[in-house]
């Protein structure tokens, strides 16, 4: 029957939000108990991640940085208040309307979660029960706000506008609208307040337990209960010219805080060391499948490898070194036994993102690790606990798996990675860059002498030489610093006196093997930007 309620819109738009807070609250809490990649906004989140083309992704990561991931889930909770606000809004007008919307809204978000790999029917399971409780709700706060049944008999039938007489002092807060045979309502503000209320507070209880339940807090502490072993090779020691304590430069050793994070996930994987496996199969002698323990109780070893992400701009911030402690993933492979044609290990993080790594480069005598810890301590869960890939000299895409769950070895012509068929290439060996960290461009200066300083990479090659020019006039050599070996950046400075004016400032790097980077511009699409970083400072 039609509802004549004269609630205004604004109601409506409240029982819509309130019923769709504690839809997503409930899905929340079920999902922690069924597993957080099965909560439908991260599930739509994934999605549109996957659908997105590669400029897009690009765009993103360029403009909000780390805080991609954030945006995109802010801009799903945006579109899904608007609408549930609208759901609310004809819900005051039929309630089969607000049922439709939930339930494409249900249809939507069960879609997006079967589309997961490996997903199964129970992982629809947050869904269809968030979406009936919001449903119940949704009807609960109508009646609320719609207050006592009346029909047109009781108030005069032969009515169509409510007379003088019939005037009450509380028909200011429940006006009547009266037609002959409809089922009439009320507008019961006091009432619509006070449940929808009790809605927020029943979805920020319900997600609040989501996120306890998620395993976020079970996982750090078994991170912090993580017994480091000595390593068999250690790295090492970092010598004290390896840093030039240069106020601004970016320190040898990445805090790891501070170290760069770029990936697909939505939400970190909560991986529990107890439970986590690492399956190697495909073309080997003798599969293998790891337990932590099993990968602890392998000889170790310890390596300074600088990490850098193929959509960093040529002087931008996605890079960053540190010391990695875990087990040579030539050594688990050769336990495997390689058979004759492989040339790719596809790798699979316990979110379902793939990286494809060329076989040749982990089996060459470099530190390539199944790395456990990081500067010292486990793995952070947002760098990879319990385990994740270091192959000094790739781009991330293409080696630095983190919670790595699978490694299949197979050949780059019969499989693809996640980054491949959306434009990227196949392989990924890292450009030769350099970096000024001082001054920032746009900084104001005084004239006389001052500093210039950075840091340049080549893995797994090691950096030669760095040298600067200003306004486009002769190159000088720069001082280099220490490094242990080829796979870290290398901190450099100059002195410069300074004279008043605009200035360009530019940098490039020479390799271990003579190659110096190229001045020809190009995006980071599809294999690594390159070009000179360029500044321009004011000193008066």
């Amino acid at each position: 029957m039609q509802r004549n309620s004269v609630a205004p819109a604004w109601a409506g738009a409240l029982v819509g939000l309130v019923s769709g807070g504690v839809a997503l609250g409930v899905a929340q809490l079920v999902a922690a108990l069924v597993g957080p990649e099965t909560f439908p906004v991260v599930a739509v989140g994934d999605v549109a991640v996957d659908l997105s083309p590669a400029p897009l992704k690009e765009f993103a990561i360029t403009t909000f940085g780390e805080n991609d991931k954030s945006v995109l889930v802010g801009g799903v909770l945006v579109v899904l208040a608007a609408v549930a606000a609208l759901i609310g809004v004809l819900s005051l007008r039929r309630l089969a309307y607000g049922f439709a919307g939930l339930a494409a809204f249900g249809a939507v978000g069960a879609i997006a979660v079967l589309t997961r790999p490996d997903a199964g029917v129970l992982d629809v399971l947050p869904t269809v029960i968030g979406v009936a409780v919001g449903a119940w709700t949704l009807s609960w706060l109508v009646r609320r706000a719609t207050g006592e049944r009346r029909t047109a008999a009781s108030s005069g039938a032969a009515a169509t506008v409510a007379g003088p007489s019939d005037t009450r002092a509380d028909d200011v807060e429940r006006p009547v609208v009266m037609r002959a045979g409809d089922d009439l309502r009320a507008f019961d503000r006091r009432r619509l307040l006070t449940g929808a209320a009790g809605g927020v507070v029943v979805a920020g209880a319900a997600a609040v337990l989501g996120r306890q339940l998620g395993g976020r807090q079970v996982v750090d502490s078994a991170r912090v209960g993580v017994a480091l072993p000595k390593p068999v090779t250690p790295a090492k020691p970092i010598s004290a010219g390896a840093d030039l304590r240069i106020k601004g430069l970016s320190s040898f050793i990445t805090r790891n805080q501070d170290f760069y994070r770029v990936d697909t996930a939505l939400i970190v994987p909560q991986v529990d060391p107890r439970d986590w496996k690492l399956r190697i199969h495909g073309m080997v002698d003798r599969p293998v499948e790891l337990t932590y323990a099993e990968l602890l109780g392998m000889p170790l070893t310890e390596a300074d490898v600088t990490l850098t992400c193929v959509s960093n701009e040529v002087g931008g911030p996605y890079a960053g070194n540190a010391r990695w402690l875990g087990v040579r993933m030539a050594e688990v492979l050769r336990k495997a036994g390689l058979q004759s044609g492989a040339d790719m290990l596809l790798s699979t993080s316990a979110d379902g993102f793939t990286c494809g790594t060329p076989v040749d480069v982990v089996m060459d005598g470099r530190e390539a690790l199944f790395a456990i810890a990081m500067n010292g301590e486990a793995l952070p869960v947002d760098h990879g606990f319990p385990v994740r890939q270091v192959v000094p000299g790739l781009y991330g895409y293409v080696s630095a798996t983190k919670w790595v769950v699978d490694l299949k070895v197979t050949r780059f012509d019969q499989d693809e990675a996640y980054w491949t068929p959306r434009g990227w290439a196949a392989k990924g060996p890292i450009k030769t860059q350099s970096r000024i960290d001082v001054p920032n461009s746009g900084d104001s200066l005084k004239a006389g002498r001052t500093t210039i300083a950075g840091v340049a990479w080549a893995q797994h090659t090691g950096v030669d030489a760095v040298e600067v020019r200003v306004d486009r006039g002769e190159w000088r050599q720069a001082r280099l610093a220490e490094v242990p070996g080829p796979d870290t950046w290398r901190q450099w400075s100059i002195d410069w006196d300074a004279a008043p004016g605009r200035h360009t400032i530019e940098v490039r790097a020479t390799d271990a093997a003579g190659r110096t980077q190229t001045e020809q511009e190009a995006p980071p699409a599809p294999d690594g930007a390159t070009g000179w970083h360029t500044i321009t400072v004011q000193v008066a």
